[in-house]
């Protein structure tokens, strides 16, 4: 995440300003107790039929801003990894890049380990919507190996198809690929709708 381009975000002042402002607020979601609370007033400003209109900048929207952005800039609690419980690796690909987190459940509540994302390449953004998905699981395994060789976890991703992994690989060779290289970890994928999957969204 880009500290300097969060501090520097200026107040939005339209419909689309604020959306932008919340798909970023909305990559690290999932870490930041009562979101939805917080976001309300921002997310009340998006209501009616006109979707670029401009919106009304009151006292509560400032309040909610500006302690959303404290939030993105002070550094998150990160947990150094426990080897003897599961991993959760949660992914999700965009039409430009992909991101990824790694977790754990301790005492029934998640906590993050890492952070990573990439952006796609010229080719890859022209992956098709499963080619990108994948394409963010096979980046997220060959960068975090060395914590999930011989290990148990699990996948969580807003896609899914990839629950049907061996079914969807068909006639298409990338995903045969990739498919095959996943053979040698021990996982399970987990479909996680998009609204719950804010922390690699």
């Amino acid at each position: 995440m880009k500290i300097k381009a969060i501090k520097d975000f200026p107040p939005p002042t339209t419909k689309t300003q604020v959306r932008s402002f919340l798909g970023i607020v909305g990559y690290y979601a999932h870490y930041i107790p009562n979101y939805s609370e917080i976001a309300s007033p921002l997310t009340d400003a998006l209501k009616g039929k006109i979707k670029r209109e401009n919106i009304t900048w009151d006292e509560r929207c400032e309040k909610t801003f500006a302690e959303l952005k404290g939030k993105l800039v002070s550094k998150p609690i990160l947990f150094a990894p426990d080897f003897s419980k599961d991993f959760i690796l949660q992914t999700d690909a965009s039409d430009i890049g992909a991101g990824v987190a790694l977790s754990q459940k301790i005492n029934c509540e998640e906590h993050p380990i890492l952070y990573l994302s990439k952006k796609f390449s010229r080719a890859e953004i022209n992956y098709s919507t499963v080619e990108r998905e994948l394409a963010a699981i096979i980046f997220g395994l060959k960068r975090l190996k060395h914590y999930l060789d011989g290990q148990k976890f699990i996948i969580e991703t807003d896609h899914n198809p990839l629950k049907y992994l061996n079914k969807i690989g068909g006639s298409n060779p990338r995903l045969q690929r990739w498919a095959l290289s996943l053979q040698p970890f021990k996982f399970e994928i987990r479909h996680k709708p998009g609204k719950l999957h804010g922390n690699a969204d």
